[in-house]
This record gives structure tokens, C-alpha cells and sequence, in this order.
């Protein structure tokens, strides 16, 4: 299977966002929101484990979002490799530890983008492409 599922419709009153990057050693975050469509980035969790998801919770403590967006990897032809069973993993721990709705974002050539913008946090400057790719396709 290439590229990623059908995924429910995002409810209107949904307004507040916070995205990640999965990485296995950093973990890119951003924040957003409807009404402006735009995602300001956030420091980046350098943790992996149970200490990234303690640093998670903080963020979503500290932002109180609606919803989660996180980035799925795909090779350029659409299909899934290690990577993207790693970000798909950690969306469904994010939505059963939080029991926030995930949504998830094809993320090709998120961190590529982001070097070549010239980002001193690639992985932060990421979520924020990938938040705002989502912000821009809700109806």
C-alpha cells in the first residue's frame, strides 16, 4: 500500500493543533492554528522512550491543542519503509496515551525543505512544513 489512508474529517470547532516530527533521537514540534492557517515551531524534544512522551505531555499541558498532527515518511514513490511503521507507531501511542485525535500528514521532503529554507531547527522548522500543509487542506 503507498501513501496514507483516508482519514476522518477534522470537526470545524477543532482550532488548535500541535505537530511533531518523529524522529528516533529528536522529534520536531510546532504549533497552530485554524483561524491564522500558519504553525510557529517549537523547541525540539531531544529524548527518546518514555522520556519523549514526558516531554509531550508538557507540551500538550502547556498548549492545550485539539488535535495532534504528526508527519509520515514515504520513499518519493509513495511507499512505506522502516520509518514510516516508526511514525505510525507513534501516532497511536500518542492518541492512546493522550486521548487527543491524531492526524496524520504525508511528510516527503519535509526535512529537505526545511535545510534548504536555511532552518537552524530542521526538525522544528519540519513539524511546522507538515502543520502547515494540514492547516492549509482543511476545508
Amino acid at each position: 500500500m503507498t501513501g496514507l489512508p483516508a482519514q476522518p474529517a477534522v470537526p470545524a470547532h477543532f482550532q488548535t493543533f500541535l505537530a511533531f516530527d518523529f524522529g528516533l533521537k529528536r522529534t520536531g514540534v510546532a504549533m497552530g492554528n485554524r483561524m491564522l492557517g500558519s504553525a510557529t515551531p517549537q523547541p525540539t524534544i531531544q529524548a527518546d522512550g518514555d522520556a519523549r512522551f514526558v516531554q509531550v505531555a508538557q507540551r500538550i499541558k502547556e498548549w492545550q491543542p485539539d488535535a495532534l498532527v504528526i508527519g509520515v515518511p514515504y520513499h518519493p514513490d509513495g511507499a512505506s519503509h522502516e520509518n514510516t511503521e516508526r511514525a505510525l507507531k507513534f501516532g497511536r501511542q500518542l492518541r492512546g496515551r493522550f486521548g487527543l485525535q491524531v492526524f496524520e500528514v504525508d511528510e516527503r521532503y519535509s526535512t529537505t525543505e526545511a535545510i534548504a529554507s536555511g532552518a537552524k531547527d530542521a526538525d522544528a522548522a519540519s513539524a511546522c512544513i507538515i502543520l502547515e500543509q494540514f492547516l492549509r487542506n482543511l476545508p
